[in-house]
């Protein structure tokens, strides 16, 4: 799976690469083998590249976004609309190299469900490898997943972990640790990492600062999802007792005779304690949608086992067959 924008320069080439690939991959079932290329509102001719390949290569699929909303969006799309057990993503702008895929296959035959590249050695410039090593430090670190390059777009999936996640934003970086969360094994390998030959990075700070904010989100879904209570029950209180502790201050002034009505920290102590009460009750609320959501399938089932054929068995790790 592609998502391009503006590589109208690269689609022909990038067919070619894989489609070689295709042919050293050992894949049970040839119709598997499909290509979608999904075209994030280009305003060049990327979309006519596209609908080119589509007519000359029984595996190749298009998927045209009616503007441009992102790749997280677009890999949702892609992966909307992909028929295969194992799911590999990859950039469009020629500097992943397809031989790679039968080594991401490979790991996944090794069991694990989620491969993610390592571009060790980038043809990128410092603007850009500078802010990525900070964002994927920080990241390692906060989600307690050891892999070296959350930004690279070269990844393989089983095609369950998507099955309760759903992609938004830049939460596309995010998937290891998602999947991590649920259960799911997560691998990493080093990849090539090729010059870019054709168009200009779309890499900038903006997209640094959205992936810092969704990685809150990341934390919030995953150490916080079954029990949201503990996340704003717990600031309430935090907030509740700083306003409290202030109240107390005052409180001591004012029983050694100073007038304390006239004090602007008598009004902030009011105001923390009613918004710390606030968060405590949303967390409460937060707690009762949980509650009723709860006969949700969280995906955290791997496998079912029995003896009595009339139970119905799903054993789903086989079901990736390559």
């Amino acid at each position: 799976m592609v998502p391009v924008r503006d590589e109208q320069d690269t689609v022909q080439a990038l067919i070619c690469q894989i489609e070689a690939a295709f042919e050293q991959i050992d894949v049970a079932q040839a119709s598997l083998k499909e290509v979608i290329f999904v075209d994030d509102g280009s305003r060049d001719n990327t979309w006519k590249e596209i609908l080119g390949a589509t007519k000359a290569s029984p595996h190749v699929k298009g998927v045209r976004l009616r503007r441009n909303f992102g790749k997280a969006a677009a890999l949702q799309a892609g992966i909307s609309n992909a028929s295969g057990n194992v799911i590999v993503t990859m950039d469009g702008d020629l500097q992943d190299d397809p031989k790679e895929i039968s080594r991401f296959l490979d790991e996944i035959r090794a069991g694990f469900d989620v491969v993610s590249g390592w571009k060790q050695v980038r043809h990128d410039p410092l603007g850009k490898t500078l802010p990525s090593k900070l964002f994927n430090r920080v990241t390692a670190k906060v989600t307690g997943v050891s892999l070296h390059d959350f930004n690279c777009g070269f990844k393989a999936y089983r095609s369950e972990v998507f099955d309760n996640i759903r992609l938004y934003g830049e939460l596309h970086r995010f998937v290891p640790a998602l999947a991590h969360a649920t259960g799911f094994k997560v691998s990493e390998i080093v990849v090539q990492h090729h010059p870019r030959r054709f168009g200009k990075s779309k890499y900038g700070v903006a997209r640094l600062l959205k992936g810092f904010l969704d990685l809150l989100t990341v934390v919030t879904i995953t150490k916080f999802n079954s029990r949201p209570g503990h996340l704003f029950g717990g600031l309430g209180v935090a907030v509740i007792s700083i306003g409290f502790v202030i109240f107390l201050f005052l409180c001591a002034r004012w029983f050694e005779g100073e007038a304390i009505g006239g004090r602007p920290l008598l009004l902030v102590s009011t105001l923390l304690m009613i918004v710390g009460g606030q968060f405590t009750l949303f967390g409460m609320v937060a707690e009762l949608i949980v509650v009723t959501r709860g006969d949700r399938d969280p995906g955290i089932v791997a496998e079912i086992a029995s003896s009595d054929a009339r139970l119905p068995v799903k054993p789903i790790g086989a079901r990736v067959e390559l």
